[in-house]
């Protein structure tokens, strides 16, 4: 009697209770070896391979692309192929795998036909053990104790990232046709604009033959794995955003339909993110303008709002700091890693500008263009988007003077600066027209106090008072 598998969606090592399915490599019917890549499923940060767990016959698949699929639930079924690579009993496999569910009796086995691979733990039980915060898109979640990294596989030949992968096929672009120049022959991002802009390896060029065969390599090189589909149609396509970013899903606001829309990846997490911290936290703004009249040309705004936050966490460290309100107790950072709202078409990314307090203007410019473009190809480390002290929102480079922004834990306070705008100031002798920058400042209430808050804006308002 042949053995099924039933695969559960692992944590993959974003602490999110979902993922949403980008790109299926196989279809019922297909052979899959073990750890060929299985299906591409977005998170909150990034798209990533998830490898088949066996080898043998796909025999179901958990839905299509962009339909979500909750961690711990049904990802695929198989019929193992007992002729093939299997991975031992008791293997590591990189996942966080919970005990096999028991019978009614509550001591047996599972049956011998049927075996059940946990990913994640099934109750919130099983979870009390304290874990590290992981740092998502736009705040902290936790995260299981394994993390899965991506990492290049080979499809069909060629080793890309799944984030590459993605952009190719939203630019057209064939990657067997692209010359790869990373490291081990590795197709990069670099390599698809180029491939893309000479119109080198357009898509849907080259002929397909009847019969598909891809080879994964891992980056270990532990295996090699070939998947042979057959010749009926291919697995369907996933149709990526319009917005011209690299997003995997589609985001809400693509088509009008005036029906509800299932939130996905980013949007999804910043969703659950904002409500946590709506509960949290105890949120109090105050709100001023910083005279900028006597700077002297080419200050750069950014930079200078980033000096103004580090200068004002020396002088007021009760802001630059981290708050836990069940056991209350606070952390002052010696330290200012600064979080950089990021807004893109897909959502919040809030990456972290790190040891801001020793960078100077040139600096802090380089840093934060590094930090945008890793967001805007969704190839930003998890370690990026997590960890920082305090946050800033330039959201007046769109428009708005003042706003409450929010304080997303363990951080205790945001800085937000407005559009600038010039306004009449009076001075000895009359009156004069000066340019000004909006700031308003929220912070938790429980963590420090009015007056603190208040010194820490007066720090802000002297530095960017300063001519350079």
């Amino acid at each position: 009697m042949s053995q099924t598998k039933t695969f559960l969606l692992p944590d993959l090592g974003e602490g999110l209770p979902d993922a949403t399915i980008v790109e299926w490599l196989v279809k019922p019917g297909d052979t899959i070896k073990l750890d060929a890549p299985l299906v591409s499923m977005e998170t909150a940060k990034a798209v990533v391979e998830v490898p088949s767990p066996v080898s043998g016959k796909v025999l179901k698949l958990a839905g299509a692309a962009g339909d979500i699929v909750v961690t711990g639930t049904m990802l695929a079924e198989f019929e193992i192929d007992p002729s093939m690579p299997q991975r031992a009993e008791g293997q590591d496999t990189g996942h966080h795998h919970a005990p096999p569910p028991a019978s009614a009796g509550g001591a047996s086995a599972p049956s011998p036909s049927t075996t059940t691979t946990n990913a994640t733990e099934a109750t919130p039980a099983n979870n009390e053990a304290k874990r590290d915060d992981a740092g998502t898109v736009v705040g902290a979640m936790q995260t299981s104790d394994a993390v899965r990294s991506e990492a290049a596989v080979a499809v069909g030949g060629v080793k890309a990232m799944p984030a590459v992968r993605a952009m190719a096929r939203k630019l057209g672009v064939d990657l067997s046709r692209v010359r790869a120049t990373g490291a081990d022959g590795v197709a990069t991002m670099d390599d698809v604009k180029r491939a893309a802009a000479d119109g080198s390896a357009k898509a849907g060029t080259a002929p397909v033959g009847a019969t598909q065969v891809a080879t994964s390599t891992t980056t270990a090189g532990a295996s090699v794995a070939t998947r042979v589909a057959p010749t009926s149609e291919a697995p369907q396509r996933t149709q990526l955003s319009a917005s011209g970013k690299p997003m995997r899903t589609q985001p809400p606001g693509v088509s009008v339909s005036g029906q509800p829309e299932q939130l996905k990846g980013v949007r999804r997490n910043m969703a659950r993110v904002m409500a946590d911290a709506h509960a949290k936290v105890v949120p109090t703004t105050l709100t001023d303008d910083a005279d900028i009249h006597a700077w002297a040309h080419g200050n750069d705004m950014t930079a200078r709002l980033v000096r103004a936050i580090c200068a004002a966490a020396k002088a007021v460290p009760a802001l630059n700091a981290w708050f836990d309100g069940d056991a209350l107790t606070r952390t002052l950072h010696p330290h200012v890693d600064i979080g950089i709202a990021v807004d893109t078409d897909d959502g919040l990314f809030v990456p972290a500008l790190r040891n801001a307090d020793m960078l100077d203007a040139r600096g802090v410019r380089e840093a934060i263009g590094r930090l945008r473009t890793q967001v805007e190809s969704r190839s930003i480390p998890a370690s990026e988007l997590s960890g920082y002290t305090i946050s800033l929102s330039n959201f007046g480079m769109f428009a708005g003077r003042y706003a409450t922004p929010v304080v997303v834990p363990p951080c205790v306070a945001i800085v937000a600066a407005g559009r600038a705008r010039h306004q009449i100031t009076p001075v000895i002798g009359g009156f004069e027209s000066h340019r000004v920058i909006p700031l308003s400042l929220t912070f938790d209430h429980r963590a420090c106090t009015g007056g603190e808050a208040a010194r820490f804006l007066r720090a802000m308002l002297d530095d960017l008072g300063l001519p350079n």
